[in-house]
């Protein structure tokens, strides 16, 4: 982990203050954003109810356009204009470019699954590889770490999709994880170029934000959830390489619960895991009388919860507090989930 006296750190203009800046530069530039490009939304990308849809009547998508081109384009001039290593942020960038560009297409018009596999197994595998990072350097060979990496990360960026079905349950996870990487950048816990990658998405977020507010007016879409995904895991593996892997896991805790757990009992089901659905917790939600803001606030303030653990784990990275935490966390999301499933019904019911 970086010092606060880090010469890494020390690099960048007033520390403690600039990760705020980052975010309200990107979260204005975000909004102006969506303004601008909301009529060609309304011509060419609008989302029509579907099996998975919990909207009722079509709606604009493809803000997440917005989001990624505020996130990239602040968070690359404050790295440049601070001398900060460009390598893996570029590579970063670059499929998370790629994967926009699919989700856009796809926003358009519908593509089929291999496809949009494979070139999300090629944006990931970027990642990775230009990342060369080991989180078990020890135990595991590199070669099959960053299989295992690649794999998981194609899920996450998949479970992040599949996760964004209703109004602000996107902006309930990303915002308490980026911002929780964010603080931990201001003290210098993780390196400042994950910590401004944050910043700058968690600020891109909160300009959507009034956007997609129940009821909403524009969806991220294919385009923003895809690269939020990617963008998600790079940061939390960057997290994990700093030792912190309990946080890393606790952070994601109720996506990774909700869309695993989902995916399991599909398939269990025999049902086709590639055709839409409405059977996540947060979806089944609904059917048991929460409303859209009543399950996404659930989820941020479950969030917060997730990551007061994860700063628990950090301060204190003896192993009992990590299993002691990583526990509380576990337990925490089932509670939720069961909620979700039926006011304290069987997760798997």
């Amino acid at each position: 982990m970086l010092r606060p006296d880090s010469p890494a750190l020390l690099r960048l203009p007033m520390p403690e203050l600039i990760y705020p800046a980052v975010a309200a530069v990107s979260a204005g530039l975000c909004a102006l954003l969506i303004i601008a490009l909301h009529p060609l939304l309304v011509r060419y990308a609008m989302a029509r109810p579907n099996a998975r849809s919990s909207h009722r009547v079509p709606t604009p998508q493809g803000g997440g356009l917005a989001v990624i081109a505020a996130t990239f384009f602040v968070a690359g001039a404050i790295l440049v204009g601070t001398g900060q290593g460009l390598a893996g942020p570029a590579s970063v960038a670059a499929a998370g470019a790629l994967l926009a560009l699919l989700g856009a297409v796809d926003d358009i018009k519908p593509l089929p699954a291999v496809p949009r596999l494979l070139v999300q197994f090629f944006a990931v595998t970027t990642v990775v590889v230009a990342s060369e990072v080991q989180i078990f350097p020890e135990a595991v060979p590199s070669s099959v770490e960053r299989a295992i990496l690649v794999f998981a990360g194609v899920w996450f960026v998949n479970l992040v999709n599949f996760m964004d079905g209703i109004d602000w349950i996107t902006v309930a996870e990303v915002v308490p994880i980026t911002a929780f990487l964010a603080c931990l950048g201001v003290v210098g816990l993780v390196p400042p170029v994950p910590a401004i990658a944050a910043a700058s998405l968690c600020g891109a977020m909160l300009g959507f934000a009034p956007f997609n507010r129940p009821v909403a007016r524009l969806f991220l879409g294919d385009v923003g959830s895809l690269p939020i995904g990617l963008i998600l895991g790079w940061l939390l593996l960057e997290l994990a390489t700093t030792g912190a892997i309990v946080a890393a896991i606790l952070l994601p805790l109720y996506y990774l619960a909700d869309a695993t757990i989902t995916l399991l009992r599909r398939l269990v089901a025999g049902e086709r895991i590639w055709e839409a659905h409405r059977t996540h917790f947060y979806q089944r939600a609904s059917d048991h009388g929460f409303s859209m803001l009543a399950v996404s606030g659930r989820v941020f303030g479950l969030n917060i919860v997730l990551a007061v653990l994860a700063g628990v784990t950090i301060l204190w990275p003896q192993p009992a507090v990590q299993m002691l935490a990583l526990a509380a966390g576990v337990v925490a999301v089932t509670l939720q989930l069961r909620r979700f499933a039926g006011y304290g019904g069987m997760v798997w019911g």
